[in-house]
């Protein structure tokens, strides 16, 4: 194994480490219980979970999908987060390598991940995460010589300024609220955090990305336009692949007719 293969594979087992971490907050912060007492545990027998049957991903494969005690079934959803976690883990720092700009961008995919898992399960993101990660994502900037504090400043204003204007207009023309407040600050902290060159790509490719999934789900729930799915994830999608990918590449991409 090579050094740099031995790198990658470290970063995934430890963004999978993370994400193994991130399924306790998902879990227990919309309950307003702490993520760090008590120790990992089955909610079903209350039996505490050993290290060994805690092994991300694995673990959860190797006792198919049940508690080692009671048989209670484990979501699938904790080794997909911790899968995830992982590949984001070892793609960013595969792009980025040893610097201040990797460290910036694993918290930033560590507490983004997480607060949309926490969308997917409860249609909210938490403040915790997202008011802290904008403060964050402006104090890195001020720190961080490969970043211009300006840029992640104005992509804070403008982007969460913009999805207020749109769900203001929403409101005004429809009268219910079509968009929560927990987008709008999600978009000002990925504006604070990829600055505000990243805005344009963020908004056309997680609307794509939401249009698809919606007009799937739509069609499988039977439920119209009714349909309601957070918006959270495909914003944080969209962030993650402007910063792991050539963003012109895939805007030509996905919107070839821009050029």
């Amino acid at each position: 194994m090579s050094e740099s293969d031995f790198w990658l594979a470290f970063f995934f087992w430890f963004g999978a480490i993370w994400g193994s971490f991130a399924n306790v907050v998902v879990h227990r912060l919309p309950l307003g219980q702490s993520v760090v007492s008590p120790r990992s545990h089955c909610p079903k027998c209350k039996k505490m979970i050993p290290l060994y049957y805690n092994i991300p991903i694995v673990s959860w494969l190797l006792l198919r999908g049940r508690c080692a005690f009671c048989g209670t079934s484990i979501p699938i959803r904790y080794p997909i987060l911790e899968l995830v976690m992982g590949v984001v883990f070892a793609s960013l720092f595969h792009r980025y390598g040893w610097s201040f700009l990797t460290l910036e961008y694993l918290l930033f995919a560590f507490a983004a991940i997480t607060a949309s898992f926490i969308d997917l399960d409860h249609m909210i993101l938490p403040d915790r995460l997202t008011l802290s990660g904008i403060l964050i994502g402006l104090v890195g900037a001020w720190f961080n010589p490969d970043r211009l504090f300006l840029q992640s400043f104005l992509g804070f204003l403008l982007g969460g300024g913009f999805l207020y204007a749109v769900a203001w207009f929403y409101f005004t023309i429809r009268k219910v609220d079509g968009m929560g407040g927990g987008d709008i600050k999600l978009l000002g902290w990925i504006g604070a955090v990829c600055g505000i060159q990243s805005l344009l790509f963020v908004v056309l490719c997680s609307s794509l990305l939401g249009l698809v999934v919606r007009v799937l789900y739509m069609f499988k729930s039977k439920q119209g336009l009714k349909t309601g799915i957070p918006f959270g994830p495909f914003l944080t999608a969209a962030a993650l692949l402007f910063l792991l990918f050539d963003t012109q590449s895939l805007m030509l991409f996905l919107f070839p007719y821009m050029e």
